[in-house]
């Protein structure tokens, strides 16, 4: 289970020689950091939706007979004042016992998730992760991580924090920038020449069911196409004039409860094909659910 700032997944599989087959894969978006305050953290409403999640996945679990699980909670939990009383309460309500892990395992775990779905495992890749509460960036040498940073850029806390593209355009490329900087100190940039990048979660995976307008979304039509920066840039200007309402009603591929989160997911993919020199990225429908499911 993979317990994030905007939705909360379950992935039943098996697994043969590191190949998962999904038996039982299912979502909520719930939002949990959906009205996140330093002095009070996880909102109750947050709270009472994800409990309510989390507790139909231990129905399926009890159903499927499932007895090993590995829970993890990631950006808006270990942020939170209260997330180890939101822990207790998962724990109490459900049966269910979260692992808040950090950023750094977290970019650690999607990596393994995204190689394990790759069609081909690239000699050298950057992989960015856009979450609802933060962004996990990582540098890999086929499947050994050189370099993972975890970016305060996430786009419940981008929409709610900023609101206005620009507001949220300059908090990302402020971050961005200092990104880069590490990332030069470090010597990691040199490291991306001829590297593919790999996009994964929420942001990407829209993206992609958008630019070919899939009504119903199918993971094996968009894990592992590729999309261009100019295609991203055009959804944008697409999405930008148009009210949430309206992007549902208008935008083929464009879930219900992104509808309003898309356009700083969609700032963020931009900023970082530019900051990194890109100008396509591959789309991986796997990630750090895989990643938790492997790591059992």
């Amino acid at each position: 289970m993979d317990i994030g700032t905007n939705t909360a997944r379950l992935l039943i599989g098996r697994l043969s020689s590191g190949i998962i087959e999904r038996t039982h894969i299912s979502r909520s978006i719930t939002r949990l950091g959906g009205g996140f305050s330093r002095e009070s953290g996880i909102s109750r409403e947050a709270a009472d939706r994800t409990v309510e999640a989390i507790a139909g996945f231990a129905t399926t679990l009890d159903n499927l007979g499932v007895k090993t699980y590995r829970a993890v909670a990631t950006s808006a939990v270990r942020d939170a004042v209260n997330s180890d009383q939101f822990c207790s309460e998962i724990l109490a309500k459900t049966g269910i016992k979260l692992e808040v892990i950090s950023g750094d395992e977290e970019g650690v775990l999607t990596l393994s998730g995204v190689i394990s779905g790759l069609d081909i495992v690239p000699s050298r890749s950057i992989l960015f992760d856009v979450g609802g509460g933060s962004t996990e960036y990582t540098v890999a040498q086929g499947e050994s991580i050189i370099f993972t940073k975890s970016l305060p850029l996430g786009v419940v806390r981008l929409t709610e924090g900023k609101g206005s593209v620009d507001r949220m355009e300059e908090k990302i490329k402020r971050e961005l920038l200092q990104l880069k900087e590490e990332m030069r100190n470090q010597g990691v940039l040199t490291s991306l020449e001829g590297a593919t990048l790999i996009g994964t979660a929420g942001t990407a995976t829209t993206l992609a069911a958008i630019s070919i307008a899939l009504k119903d979304y199918d993971y094996t039509k968009v894990n592992n196409m590729t999309i261009t920066r100019e295609r991203i840039a055009d959804i944008l200007s697409t999405l930008i004039p148009l009210t949430p309402e309206k992007r549902l009603e208008r935008v083929v591929g464009l879930e219900k409860g992104r509808e309003d989160l898309i356009v700083a997911g969609t700032l963020l993919t931009l900023n970082t094909m530019d900051m990194l020199g890109f100008d396509q990225m591959k789309v991986s429908d796997f990630g750090l659910l895989e990643g938790v499911l492997l790591s059992i």
